[in-house]
């Protein structure tokens, strides 16, 4: 079976002040898995980071684009498994999971949230990773 590739990309466009050549994508479907690269602020369009300073607002602008990707990839917020929050300052926890409680309200995944020192990016003040499925027979 052939996976699925949504929106690749080279980080050489992604971040081009940096050295790299990686071939990546936003989303991979195998089979009825749905695998999200970590959603942060950012437009995916334009690659450019929104909510500076504003944890809410970048919250909001990763899951807005997880239920993007999750559309393109034939499923939907309803079907996510799993999800993980990295955040850079524990103190944004109650604001990043009252973001995240909205979009998956009903949804009842398995969560993990992980205070790291950084993100790739200075601005980015939380990264969310989601797995998702597509259930047998659904129709988006």
């Amino acid at each position: 079976m052939v996976h699925k590739r949504i929106r690749p990309f080279n980080t050489r466009d992604t971040y081009p002040e940096q050295k790299l050549d990686n071939d990546l994508c936003q989303a991979v479907v195998a089979g009825n898995m749905v695998f999200l690269r970590g959603q942060i602020g950012q437009d995916l369009d334009t690659r450019e980071s929104v909510g500076i300073g504003d944890v809410t607002a970048q919250a909001e602008k990763a899951m807005a684009n997880v239920k993007m990707l999750l559309e393109e990839s034939g499923s939907h917020l309803d079907h996510v498994c799993k999800i993980v929050i990295y955040l850079v300052d524990t103190r944004y926890r109650e604001a990043v999971y009252q973001v995240v409680g909205r979009w998956l309200k009903g949804v009842y995944p398995v969560s993990t949230g992980l205070v790291i020192s950084a993100l790739a990016r200075p601005e980015w003040l939380v990264e969310i990773d989601i797995t998702a499925v597509i259930p047998e027979g659904y129709q988006p």
